[in-house]
C-alpha cells in the first residue's frame, strides 16, 4: 500500500497551524513531519489536526525553540529519540509505521553566521551534531527507514542559487558539505528527493529578508528526503509545494514530498 510523507519546517506550529490544516487538507500527506515547532508538546495544537484524521503523534518539544513532530493517519510506534551533540534540544523523533517502515524527524542545527567554531559556537555544535549523526549510522546500520528533515544544509551546487558566492556562508560550506555527506555515506542513505529529481536547480527555503522571494528565487535545498537502500527503489512523485512559501504568515520554508510503495 503507497504512502505519501512530507517534511516541513513550520516555524512555530501554534502560529501557523491554519497552514498546517490547509496543507493537510489539499494535499493530504499519510505522514507529515514537522520541525521547528517552538512549543512543548502538550501546548501542541493536535486537536485541529485530528479533526482531520491525523489521530496519531509522535513529538519532542520545548518551549519558544525548535521542536519535531510526526503526525500521521496511520498508527505509529515510538522509537529511541537522541540527543546528538548533548545540546538538551528537541531535534529527533522517531516512530515506525504499521509496514515496519521507521521515520527519523530531524532538525539540524542552524549553526550561527559565521562558518568557525572558533568564533561562532553554534556552528561548532553544529558540526559536532552531524558527527554524531554519523557515529550513530555507523554503530546501528539503519534499514527500512526513511530519514526527513531540516537537515540545514544544501549539499549540492544545484541546491543554492548560486554556488560560488555561497561557500563561505553557513549551509553551503565546504565542511558542512562533507559532514552532510559523511551521515549519507555511513547510514547508506539514498537522497530520495534527487533520485527523483537529479537535476537541475530546486529550493526549500527562501530568506524571509527577501521582499519579492519568489522573483529574486535566491533558495536554497535545506530540507531533505532520504531512504536505506533497501527501500529507496520504492519511492518516487518526489517533489516540493513551493507555492507554500506564499502562502499568508509563511513559513520560509515550503514542504517537501515523496511517496512510497511499500506493502
Amino acid at each position: 500500500m503507497p504512502f505519501t510523507l512530507a517534511t516541513w519546517n513550520i516555524n512555530s506550529v501554534r502560529l501557523r497551524a491554519p497552514l498546517v490544516t490547509r496543507l493537510l487538507q489539499d494535499h493530504a500527506p499519510d505522514v507529515l513531519c514537522l520541525q521547528e515547532c517552538k512549543t512543548p508538546v502538550d501546548k501542541f495544537p493536535r486537536e485541529a489536526f485530528e479533526a482531520l484524521g491525523y489521530a496519531h503523534l509522535e513529538a519532542e518539544g520545548q518551549k519558544g525553540y525548535n521542536g519535531v513532530a510526526i503526525l500521521s493517519k496511520l498508527p505509529l510506534q515510538r522509537q529511541e529519540t537522541f540527543d546528538f551533540a548533548g545540546l538538551g534540544h528537541a531535534r529527533h523523533v522517531a516512530a515506525t509505521l504499521p509496514n515496519g517502515v521507521t521515520v527519523h524527524n530531524f532538525y539540524v542545527p542552524a549553526g550561527g553566521d559565521k562558518p568557525d567554531r572558533s568564533v561562532n559556537e553554534k556552528f561548532g555544535q553544529k558540526l559536532d551534531y552531524l558527527t554524531d549523526m554519523r557515529d550513530w549510522c555507523h554503530s546501528a546500520k539503519p534499514a527500512r527507514s526513511i530519514l526527513v528533515g531540516d537537515l540545514n544544509i544544501a549539499p549540492r551546487e544545484d541546491d543554492v542559487w548560486n554556488h560560488k558566492q555561497l561557500l563561505k556562508v553557513v549551509s553551503h560550506t565546504p565542511v558542512e558539505v562533507d559532514h552532510l555527506a559523511d551521515v549519507q555515506e555511513a547510514g547508506g542513505w539514498v537522497d530520495v528527493t534527487r533520485k527523483d529529481i537529479p537535476a537541475g536547480n530546486l529550493y526549500s527555503w527562501w530568506s524571509y529578508r527577501s521582499p519579492d522571494w519568489d522573483g529574486a528565487d535566491k533558495g536554497r535545498r535545506l530540507d531533505h528526503v532520504w531512504a536505506t537502500p533497501d527501500i529507496a527503489g520504492a519511492a518516487h512523485s518526489s517533489r516540493i509545494l513551493r507555492v507554500a512559501r506564499g502562502w499568508e504568515q509563511p513559513s520560509d520554508h515550503a514542504p517537501v514530498f515523496a511517496t512510497f510503495d511499500i506493502d
